[in-house]
């Protein structure tokens, strides 16, 4: 133990420049080391994790490194651990965005006024489907104004609304043909008693709000010239409020799978199957009890005509809506918004009807 060649490793783990392992079982042996090339242990520094400021602009944008999304938000935006005692947050409850309460009131109202003038005196209800039109013309024509400075003629386009209304029901679809194309004229000659600016486009937008509103109204009424009108009448409204009430009960309660998201967001494919499955169910009921001449398979067909025709009605204005900025057409029904909100649907269902029913039953 005298050889100055070998000595006992130290407490401390370090060996000088010729320390040797006694035991070939107990360490590694290797040749001796001077002083300055052992290697030294010291501690890794503790780096924050703090997420790399800038960067080369050639870095891969998917390659995994600190500061990229994955951590930008923990960083810049720390946000406190939850305790494990609170509790945990109370689920939403789903709602139907508007006061069902007075959409209700408002629906019961209008229909008891409509179901009255339609059976205890047929012109009473042009009446109510005329005043229905003026007001919807009013507040389309008010919003294009509002939010396009889109400034189509109401004056011609209400008295020709209405023209139109009373020519379908008294001369037919000649009648409302007629009443159309002077009411066209009309919009074009009163737009000129203004500057020329921006002439193209309100004549073009007077053009289309007439056709919309007044003339797809039309049938309606000439609906109601048949002997069975006023049954005619009440199936084509019955059928329309069940597939929209379908559509509203089954896509709030079951909807999953966005009908239309960019058009529509709170539309489903499920609520598009309840409005077929409900419009046809009444379909067969109406056609078979109420429609002379009718069977239970016409209501069916009628149904899914009503189903599919007033879901892309609704989806039309929507588009208007979009495009206009705006959640309604007006305020003048609590709870429903405004009459163009109302008629969005039955606008473009009441032809369809008319011509199933024509090839169904006849004209009457």
């Amino acid at each position: 133990m005298n050889d100055s060649s070998w000595r006992a490793p130290s407490q401390t783990g370090y060996r000088g420049p010729t320390d040797r392992a006694p035991f070939q079982g107990t360490g590694a042996a290797g040749p001796a080391y001077d002083a300055q090339d052992a290697p030294q242990t010291r501690p890794m520094p503790i780096v924050p994790d703090v997420p790399a400021q800038g960067g080369d602009q050639d870095d891969d944008p998917g390659a995994a490194r600190p500061g990229g999304p994955f951590f930008r938000d923990e960083t810049q935006n720390p946000e406190p651990m939850p305790h494990a005692s609170q509790p945990a947050p109370a689920p939403q409850k789903k709602t139907a965005g508007r006061d069902l309460g007075a959409a209700i009131g408002v629906g019961i109202g209008l229909g008891v006024v409509i179901v009255a003038s339609l059976f205890i005196v047929k012109a009473v209800f042009v009446g109510v489907i005329a005043v229905a039109v003026v007001v919807g013309l009013w507040e389309l024509t008010k919003r294009l104004q509002e939010r396009k400075d889109i400034k189509a003629p109401l004056v011609p386009l209400a008295v020709g609304g209405a023209a139109m209304i009373v020519a379908g029901y008294v001369r037919g679809a000649e009648g409302a043909w007629v009443a159309m194309a002077l009411t066209a004229l009309a919009v074009l000659v009163w737009r000129m008693t203004e500057p020329p600016e921006g002439y193209l486009k309100d004549v073009t937008a007077g053009l289309f709000a007439a056709f919309y509103v007044p003339f797809l109204a039309t049938f309606v009424a000439l609906m109601l010239t048949a002997q069975d009108g006023p049954q005619r009448v009440l199936t084509f409204l019955v059928l329309t409020v069940v597939s929209d009430t379908g559509a509203y009960a089954v896509g709030w309660r079951f909807g999953r799978h966005k009908l239309a998201p960019r058009i529509s967001p709170g539309k489903t494919r499920e609520g598009l199957v309840g409005a077929v499955l409900f419009a046809m169910a009444a379909g067969a009921l109406c056609m078979q009890y109420l429609i002379d001449g009718g069977s239970w398979w016409q209501g069916i067909l009628l149904g899914l005509a009503v189903a599919a025709s007033a879901t892309l009605g609704d989806l039309g204005e929507s588009m208007i809506k979009r495009d206009l900025g705006i959640k309604d057409m007006g305020t003048l029904l609590p709870g429903h918004g405004g009459i163009m909100d109302r008629l969005d649907s039955l606008l473009p269902t009441a032809p369809v009807v008319w011509l199933l029913l024509v090839l169904f039953v006849g004209s009457g």
